[in-house]
């Protein structure tokens, strides 16, 4: 699990999808809510950081899908978004490790 960086990151779609390739995870704030995108133990997968896991950890909120592209395409957000359909709404902010 990461730390919030309170600096902003933009970049176009393409950038986006190379950042998340390259460093693997980000926060991602979207409609008022908080989401960590990761790729932990093979799997992507979205977590909503307002909700704890027994370990303090935040909670997963989507579907584990072994690969990015169609991790992006998952349909997990409020009405079916997925990552792609809600990106130009987002606000992005890297992720520091512990």
């Amino acid at each position: 699990m990461g730390l919030k960086v309170e600096e902003t990151v933009t970049f176009d779609y393409d950038e986006f999808v190379n950042y998340l390739r390259a460093k693997t995870r980000i926060f991602m704030d979207v409609d008022g809510s908080e989401y960590y995108l990761t790729h932990t133990d093979g799997y992507w997968r979205a977590q909503d950081c307002s909700k704890l896991n027994e370990k303090d950890h935040f909670t997963d909120c989507s579907e584990l899908v072994t690969t990015l592209a169609e991790f992006l395409e998952l349909p997990w957000l409020d009405g079916g978004k997925s990552i792609k359909d809600v990106f130009d709404d987002a606000v992005f902010h890297e992720s520091q490790q512990e």
